[in-house]
């Protein structure tokens, strides 16, 4: 905004270098440059200011697709002023010359008619295509739909405007379409993660099948094993009692091989105590055998009365002592027929 200094019957005007200032007096234009600073009467005096620096709008415009669903596009222009003077002459930038304010609201008309531009090049694009293609097409086609309606209209050369650029920020639909549009997308990302539920669940199933599996696996091999090992340990079992009752067999028979030789051993030694008693026996009968049956009977005698210790009572009967006279007498007989 220009700044304005007031003094007696004169005026100072500065302005800043992005602004296109017009000095007109009694309908004739005196000045006319950017960032100019001069004084002035104000009797008669009218000045314009037109910003020349690049601005940048914000829009919002509605239409209809050929199917006739409504849509809303949103987005950002930039323009900036071309021409100072043709503007001038199309839209009134008059300033106060007090304050230096701008009388009118020039800026907000230029605003609401490059706007009205974009409503009808946005709107010529959505009647072209059915929502669903408009929407997956998505904002650059419809961005350069614009930029390109900019570019052919003369309007805004002639107004002194240029459109420095467009940015289209969404393309939405009304709510209850969006919902709408929503529902067969929302439905077949239901049924992709209903699929990724199931096919979750059935790689679940199959690894707790495969888990299944290779424990029961596990179970055939460990009882296999135990099998294996209970085999091992009656075989190894067997064996020691084989070995055992081998050792023990052979113990056993060493045994009865050490009896059998001890028995052997002791029959021979009974055999030749035998034999040398019978020697004896035969020996000593054979020494009995020339004797007379008196001296037979003295012998037995003695060796009767050698082991006796002693005798409590002897009954001497008179057969007895007959056959006992007699013996005597044939044993002294003999002897006297000798002498």
């Amino acid at each position: 905004m220009a700044q304005i200094k007031s003094y007696p019957m004169v005026r100072h005007l500065r302005a800043d270098a992005s602004a296109h200032i017009q000095y007109f007096k009694r309908g004739q234009r005196h000045l006319s440059g950017r960032g100019l600073a001069f004084w002035f009467a104000p009797d008669g005096a009218s000045i314009t200011e037109i910003p020349m620096d690049d601005r940048t709008m914000n829009f919002m415009v509605k239409g209809q697709s050929s199917d006739y669903q409504d849509l809303a596009v949103q987005g950002t222009i930039s323009w900036r002023v071309k021409e100072p003077e043709k503007l001038g002459e199309r839209v009134d930038f008059t300033i106060d010359l007090k304050t230096g304010a701008l009388l009118a609201k020039p800026v907000d008309s230029i605003v609401g008619f490059i706007t009205g531009l974009a409503r009808e090049y946005a709107d010529g694009y959505l009647k072209a295509s059915g929502v669903r293609e408009l929407l997956e097409k998505g904002l650059a086609p419809l961005q350069a739909a614009i930029t390109a309606g900019f570019a052919a209209d003369q309007t805004l050369p002639e107004m002194g405007l240029s459109i420095v650029s467009v940015r289209v920020a969404a393309l939405t639909p009304s709510s209850e379409l969006a919902r709408a549009l929503q529902v067969p997308t929302f439905e077949s990302l239901q049924q992709k993660a209903d699929e990724a539920t199931f096919a979750r669940r059935a790689l679940a199933v199959e690894k707790e099948r495969a888990i299944a599996e290779n424990e029961l696996a596990n179970k055939v091999e460990l009882a296999a094993r135990r099998q294996e090992l209970i085999a091992r340990e009656d075989a190894n079992a067997r064996a020691e009692a084989e070995a055992r009752a081998a050792a023990e067999r052979i113990a056993a028979t060493s045994a009865a091989e050490a009896v059998r030789l001890a028995a052997e051993a002791e029959a021979g030694r009974i055999r030749l105590v035998e034999q040398a008693a019978a020697e004896m026996e035969r020996m000593r009968m054979g020494a009995y055998a020339g004797l007379s049956p008196e001296v037979l009977l003295a012998l037995a005698a003695q060796e009767f009365a050698g082991k006796l210790d002693h005798i409590d009572t002897l009954n001497v009967t008179p057969d007895m002592l007959a056959s006992l006279t007699q013996q005597l007498r044939g044993l002294m007989g003999p002897r006297e027929v000798r002498s």
